[in-house]
């Protein structure tokens, strides 16, 4: 079976706001979020993995992080995640 691809979100605890990005390790993507060896998110830890997909294919990942990262896409993950993110 091939690897897979993953979509994911993270949200800043220290600014409240989302980021998303794909990788092909998502843990080992998520530990480097975490430790500060991401120039993005450096500045914005703790993050928490909130969302995450998997797609068969790197093109498919890149395809649904750019449909995440739009006004509808925002939109999807705040509806999803309704009730985790009003508590």
């Amino acid at each position: 079976m091939n690897e897979f691809y993953y979509t994911y979100v993270l949200y800043s605890q220290k600014d409240e706001k989302f980021y998303t990005g794909y990788t092909s390790n998502l843990k080992r993507r998520f530990e480097e979020h975490n430790q500060g060896r991401v120039e993005s998110t450096k500045n914005r830890r703790p993050l928490l993995l909130i969302y995450y997909e998997a797609c068969l294919n790197q093109q498919d990942a890149t395809h649904r992080e750019k449909y995440l990262k739009s006004f509808h896409g925002k939109m999807f993950i705040r509806n999803r995640l309704k009730s985790y993110l009003t508590g």
